[in-house]
């Protein structure tokens, strides 16, 4: 099995997510190397997370070399029905982050005027919260 074979699934979420300036070469080395850009660090996590839960933590057969071309926030996030601002907290940063919905609602103060009162469809900033 090749390498883009064993990673084809990192590759077609690369495509789906649409990275920019995309490139992956198979080295003889038996390395697979990849680079693009994606609009954000969001989609820079999820790519390093397919390739982790494929290659392991720190997979020796891969080098990617992802960039990001906004990081003024981590994602936007677009409200559907059953949404909150702690399941989206709970979603982007994780079960031990749920508080961090007021960094959401923070981020968001000039859409939102309640952090309990968000509607289908609305738009919202999801920051960076490790910088």
């Amino acid at each position: 099995m090749s390498l883009k074979d064993k990673y084809a699934s990192v590759l077609a979420l690369g495509e789906k997510i649409g990275i920019r300036d995309g490139k992956v070469e198979e080295g003889a080395d038996g390395i697979l190397r990849v680079w693009g850009t994606a609009e954000t660090t969001y989609e820079k996590d999820q790519l390093w997370d397919a390739i982790k839960a494929i290659g392991g933590a720190s997979p020796s057969d891969m080098l990617a070399d992802i960039q990001v071309a906004n990081t003024d926030y981590y994602t936007k996030h677009t409200v559907v029905k059953g949404d909150s601002l702690s399941k989206m907290a709970i979603h982007y940063y994780g079960k031990e982050n749920m508080m961090k919905y007021k960094e959401i609602f923070e981020a968001n103060r000039g859409t939102l005027n309640d952090p309990d009162e968000i509607e289908v469809g609305q738009e919202l900033i999801i920051p960076n919260i490790w910088s």
